[in-house]
């Protein structure tokens, strides 16, 4: 086994979740993530806490969507809830076969769905900000999501373990080093209270003041690499034009234009996956208003992938999360979608009540 496997599974049991004796942490990926999540297994026991894996694959979550009817959709598991309410930690490990088994399945059924697993992502996000659980989301390098990313597996398996730092001799001292750096321009940020974003196609506004920053540690996401924070929901104005494509339950959109007015999108567009990107939005009320608004200061992470988890990391780029915010951000927003897209700050400048804070992809306060 490569040994940077063994390393990233010491970092994500010791360090993202911080596992504690007597603990119930719950692993899960699909069955090609198999010896990542053997390696957590052992990290979790050697930490003498209580390991339990589970082990999936896009071909049942396929066959579930296409097949399901609408009151099985709505249907949740007393074994997700179970976990939802009663397990100290969960680790998702990204480790897909195809990742774009999931085109095929009618948007209005993905929408159902995720409407009837929000009652579990409030459980989750709330016992989050109260510090009853934690979580953490990383990748496993598989061929599906190397091809994703225009590489041989072996370059991206190279491009993983950099990105989470697990090839540098102490990972822990090196997100420490990251984590500082975050730490600076949220103390500047804090106390303002207005962002423009100018750019191609775009002059965005977005009202942050009073709202907390938080400083991503690679916790929650591995790897780590951003700042982020909820804005406030009412008072997003302007349009934007997403440099990236957007992706969600494996469906890719291209092209996304959004406008603003008084917090909410009223225009939505796209180059391709438009009746999808309308699907989404119209999941519920709060489907159309910011839950994040954050920055990507992994500087580590140097190109685009097609994998949302490393792409909105991307030193000089901010990102946008469409639905449910993160409660301990200060974000009131509540819905069944949380939508992250990206957007290339290289041919942008972001003001902060009317001061530079980053010109063409570097910050610059």
């Amino acid at each position: 086994m490569d040994a940077r496997v063994e390393r990233m599974a010491e970092v994500l049991v010791n360090y993202s979740i911080a596992a504690q004796p007597g603990q119930w942490i719950v692993v899960m990926t699909t069955t090609l993530g198999e010896p990542i999540a053997a390696a957590c297994q052992r990290a979790i026991l050697q930490a003498g806490a209580n390991p339990t894996v589970m082990l999936g694959s896009e071909s049942l979550n396929t066959g579930f969507m296409r097949n399901a009817g609408d009151e099985q959709l709505q249907f949740v598991s007393p074994v997700t809830q179970l976990i939802t309410e009663k397990a100290d930690a969960r680790i998702l490990i990204l480790a897909p076969s195809n990742t774009r088994a999931m085109m095929s399945v009618d948007p209005d059924k993905s929408a159902l769905r995720s409407k009837a697993m929000e009652p579990m992502g409030e459980i989750g996000m709330r016992r989050t900000a109260e510090g009853t659980f934690r979580w953490s989301i990383a990748q496993y390098p598989t061929p599906a999501a190397a091809q994703d990313a225009n590489m041989s597996l072996e370059d991206y398996e190279d491009f993983v373990y950099s990105a989470c730092l697990v090839h540098e001799p102490d990972p822990v001292a090196a997100w420490s080093s990251l984590i500082k750096r975050q730490q600076g321009l949220i103390d500047w940020i804090t106390p303002r209270n207005v962002v423009r974003i100018t750019g191609p196609d775009t002059d965005l506004t977005v009202k942050i003041g009073g709202r907390t920053w938080i400083n991503d540690e690679g916790t929650f996401n591995f790897p780590g690499g951003e700042i982020f924070t909820g804005p406030i929901e009412g008072a997003t104005e302007g349009h934007i034009a997403f440099t990236f494509p957007a992706f969600l339950n494996g469906r890719e959109v291209t092209g996304v234009r959004l406008t603003f007015k008084e917090g909410k999108v009223v225009e939505a567009d796209a180059d391709s996956g438009k009746d999808f990107l309308h699907a989404m939005l119209d999941m519920d009320e709060g489907a159309r208003y910011l839950g994040e608004f954050a920055f990507g200061t992994n500087y580590g992470i140097t190109r685009f992938t097609k994998n949302t988890l490393f792409d909105e990391k991307i030193g000089g780029t901010l990102h946008m999360a469409l639905g449910r915010s993160y409660p301990d951000s200060g974000g009131q927003n509540m819905s069944a979608l949380h939508w992250d897209m990206v957007f290339d700050l290289k041919e942008a400048e972001v003001t902060v009540d009317g001061e530079t804070f980053s010109r063409n992809g570097e910050f610059v306060v």
